[in-house]
């Protein structure tokens, strides 16, 4: 990432490389991924702290699923930026040029894959639950509610935390000379399969059906109104949401997956400059993921921008659901109870006496 070298001393020692030996690729953007990651990280946590905040009241207000599914999401995207981009990418790259006790090197990255794969995956409940809403919405009734979300979140970040386990022995790309292992091999397929391929294999079928289903239902209505139909109802909020959510990922991914697996097969990154710098932006762009999710919220929800906006200027709003008034009540109540209340007042009409002024003296 840095204009230094990609092999350490030790490594060269360790490997048995003389200095003319080691084939280096040259990293042409300097200092700018520093720069790049420094203004990430300072616009990118205070910014994931405000949505979690916000998230945090819209959830303990409407008691809803799937506040706490995006806070889930805003959640492991705070970890992902504290331990890639601050830990990972300015701390042991940047600051001590990963001149650090191996033992430490490896556990930071397995705790950066475990993150990883956390802000990924927290995505994918949120998916099933939509999912779930518009194409069958009395099954969501009956078994989408908040106390079911947490445990689906705390099973995902279980799941997470142990599949980090394994990239313990993750190689680092841009200083290892020597070519790719077996070992390599079988943690940089799991690692595409686990971030990218399968992620997106969910994310296409379901929101496939989603949109299918959308628009199976739209046409019923478009021929009962004729050929003088009203324009075609635009998505809904929360859709609209979710599929900007999951199309910006696959995005931002989909080239740190390619140059990936370029790396294993083709050209290494520590040989090669340009797969070198390949590497460099696909990482830029994989990371500029962890803070873009802000700004969909704000673009698409009103809710969410009301929230926002209350946190900003500090206003208490409420935590908890407003309790209607017995005068809020009644409208609602209305259409369910007119044929009772019209028998009721027809009742009271002939069981009461009747006014002096209509009632006929006896002659």
């Amino acid at each position: 990432m840095i204009g230094w070298s990609n092999v350490t001393a030790s490594g060269q020692q360790e490997l048995g490389l003389k200095p003319e030996e080691v084939q280096k690729s040259k990293c042409v953007l300097g200092f700018i991924p520093v720069i790049y990651y420094s203004i990430l990280l300072c616009v990118g946590v205070p910014v994931n702290i405000l949505t979690a905040v916000a998230l945090s009241r819209l959830a303990c207000r409407t008691k809803k699923a799937l506040y706490y599914y995006l806070l889930a999401v805003t959640g492991s995207d705070i970890l992902s930026q504290l331990f890639i981009i601050f830990v990972g990418f300015l701390l042991e790259t940047a600051v001590f040029h990963r001149d650090v006790p191996s033992l430490l090197l490896h556990s930071v990255s397995a705790a950066e894959f475990a993150a990883n794969h956390a802000s990924i995956w927290a995505t994918v409940p949120l998916t099933v639950d939509r999912y779930v809403a518009l194409c069958h919405p009395l099954l969501h009734r009956q078994i989408s509610y908040p106390a079911r979300a947490r445990r689906i979140i705390a099973a995902v970040l279980a799941l997470s935390l142990v599949s980090g386990v394994p990239f313990f022995w993750w190689s680092d790309m841009w200083r290892n000379s020597h070519p790719p292992t077996a070992l390599d091999a079988v943690l940089i397929w799991t690692h595409v399969t686990i971030i990218y391929f399968l992620p997106c294999s969910i994310f296409l079928v379901l929101n496939s059906l989603i949109i299918h289903t959308l628009r199976a239902r739209r046409r019923p209505c478009q021929e009962e109104r004729g050929s003088k139909a009203a324009p075609p109802r635009r998505l809904g909020k929360t859709t609209a949401m979710l599929l900007a959510i999951t199309s910006v990922f696959s995005v931002l991914w989909a080239p740190r997956t390619a140059v990936v697996i370029y790396h294993l097969y083709v050209s290494s990154v520590h040989r090669d400059w340009r797969v070198h710098l390949a590497y460099d932006l696909s990482n830029m762009l994989a990371m500029l993921n962890t803070a873009v999710n802000f700004f969909l919220y704000c673009f698409v929800s009103k809710p969410f921008r009301g929230a926002v906006r209350d946190v900003v200027l500090l206003r208490g709003g409420p935590l908890h659901p407003r309790r209607t008034l017995p005068q809020q009540q009644a409208p609602n109540n209305a259409s369910i109870s007119s044929l009772y209340s019209g028998n009721h007042k027809r009742s009271q009409r002939d069981s009461t006496p009747m006014s002096p002024r209509r009632a006929r003296k006896p002659s």
